[in-house]
Parts: C-alpha cells; sequence; structure tokens
C-alpha cells in the first residue's frame, strides 16, 4: 500500500478506537490541506531530514512524506505506534522512535543535520523550543506550531506587550516570524485557545553555550520584575554598574532593550564573574 491509498485520518483513528489525550496536550490536525501548507512552510524538504515530535495519528507526517521528506518522529504515546507503523510501511521513509522529546539526543537521531517540524504538544512546546534554541545541536530551521500567544510571544519586538524571555531568546539565535495562523476548530478537539505557526531559521553567528546560560540568567532576572527599571531588577548580577558596562541605560525597562542589548548585558555578566 502506498501513501496515497491509505484511508484518511479520521477512518484511521476509528478503526484504532484513538481518541487524543488531554494530559499529553493533544489536539490532531487532520486536515491534509492544511497540513500540506506548513510542510511547504517549511520547505523544500525533498530529499531532507526532518524531525517531528508528537506526530500523534500522522497528519503532518503524511504531508512531510509527501513533500520527500525522510521523517523520523518522535512519539511518546504508544497507542498511536501501529498507525505510524502503517505510514512508515506505505512510505519507507517514515523512522518512528518511540521516547520523551525532551530527553532525546536529536544529533544522534538525525545522524547529524535535520529541519524540525512539528505540530507541538501544548503542554511541552516552551521546554522544547528552549532546548533546541539552547543545546550545541542546531536545527537546519524549525518550522513549529505553538498556540497563538506563544507564538506571538516567541516572534515580539521590543516595546511590545507581547517581548519578553523567549522573544530574546528565541531572536539572539534564530530569525523568528509567524508564518500562519490557525483557529480552533482545525483540530480534533477544538483546543480552548487559536495557534499559530512559527518558522525559526538560524542567524549566522550563534551566541557560545556560555553567553546563552549568561542571557537566560539576565533574562529571568530583567522581564521577572519587568515593571522595575534595570538598575533593580538586575541587582542580584550587578544593577546598575552591569548596565554601565553595558552601555545600557541602567534607568530603562526590560520590554524596551533590544536583542543586542540583552546579549551585550550577558557578556558584560560574564566578563565581570570571570
Amino acid at each position: 500500500m502506498s501513501l496515497d491509498q491509505l484511508p484518511p485520518l479520521r477512518e484511521s483513528l476509528a478503526e484504532h478506537g484513538l481518541l487524543a489525550k488531554k494530559s499529553f496536550g493533544q489536539h490532531f490536525l487532520l486536515d491534509l490541506n492544511v497540513t500540506r501548507k506548513i510542510a511547504r512552510l517549511a520547505g523544500p524538504l525533498d530529499g531532507a531530514t526532518v524531525i517531528e515530535v508528537g506526530p500523534g495519528p500522522g497528519g503532518l507526517t503524511r504531508a512531510l512524506l509527501e513533500a520527500g521528506a525522510r521523517v523520523i518522529a518522535v512519539e511518546k504515546d504508544a497507542r498511536f505506534l501501529p498507525l505510524l507503523q502503517e505510514l512508515a510501511d506505505a512510505s519507507g521513509k517514515l523512522t518512528v522512535v518511540e521516547a520523551d522529546a525532551l530527553q532525546v539526543d536529536e544529533a544522534a537521531l538525525s545522524g547529524g543535520q535535520a529541519h524540525v517540524v512539528s505540530n507541538l504538544p501544548y503542554n511541552v512546546g516552551t521546554p522544547l523550543l528552549i532546548k533546541w534554541l539552547t543545546e550545541p545541536w542546531q536545527a537546519l530551521s524549525m518550522t513549529l506550531m505553538f498556540q497563538k500567544e506563544v507564538a506571538d510571544r516567541i516572534a515580539a519586538r521590543p516595546g511590545s506587550s507581547a517581548y519578553g524571555r523567549l522573544a530574546v531568546i528565541s531572536q539572539a539565535v534564530a530569525r523568528a516570524q509567524v508564518v500562519m495562523d490557525l483557529p480552533a476548530r482545525a483540530f480534533t478537539p477544538p483546543p480552548k485557545v487559536a495557534s499559530a505557526v512559527v518558522r525559526l531559521d538560524p542567524l549566522p553567528h550563534r551566541p557560545s553555550a556560555a553567553e546563552l546560560a549568561a542571557l537566560e540568567r539576565v533574562t529571568a532576572a530583567a522581564f521577572g520584575q519587568r515593571r522595575k527599571m534595570l538598575r533593580s531588577s538586575l541587582r542580584a548580577l550587578g544593577g546598575e554598574a552591569l548596565c554601565d558596562g553595558a552601555g545600557i541605560d541602567p534607568n530603562a525597562r526590560a520590554e524596551v532593550v533590544d536583542i543586542a542589548g540583552f546579549l551585550q548585558l550577558a557578556r558584560t555578566s560574564l566578563s565581570s564573574s570571570s
């Protein structure tokens, strides 16, 4: 049986008696027109290796396979393994890995470089993104579905209400943009919120591991008390002296400091502690 001979996803779900698990943050994307659009936004993928996390019944997986990708699907919920195995048998290009994506070694899994394309489970979307942004292994690109609120925070610009730690860490490593919005009704079962797809492409110059760790500390302090001036919110890291050393106004608030400014604060904190 080939991919185009497989039954519709709803029929496959019914045949296997599968329902979404709320505890896993599962919401299925079954419309192949939508999943094909996501694959196109991630492309060109012909001959490329793609890591997909939380494929569930395989709606996005089918679209990625149709686009010519070699897909490594990481699924924690063992209920979906037989259904995904049917996809693997039909395509010859799908490897299914039963694992917790937060514990996976992507470099070993992919054998090197890979794109990441996923409709991420809501309950682990942000931790997975931080993992992929800050660990040594770097994806060729990431095309990821999040809750709309989270997507907006990833791509937010300085001065906006959504701008915070997630925007700074994401945009210190990658160019981030929201490329697609989806209403709740696009999913089965519909979540209580809208969703969006974010495309992240790595920047040519990536901060070092030490700089990223320092950036996490600085942003945690600055945005943990975002209504305070930096001289107060960053007091534990050096306060006004840290700001002066980085060339940042100590009377400014975190929401107006751009990515370059936060990177300078992170680098200054490293040099002052060494």
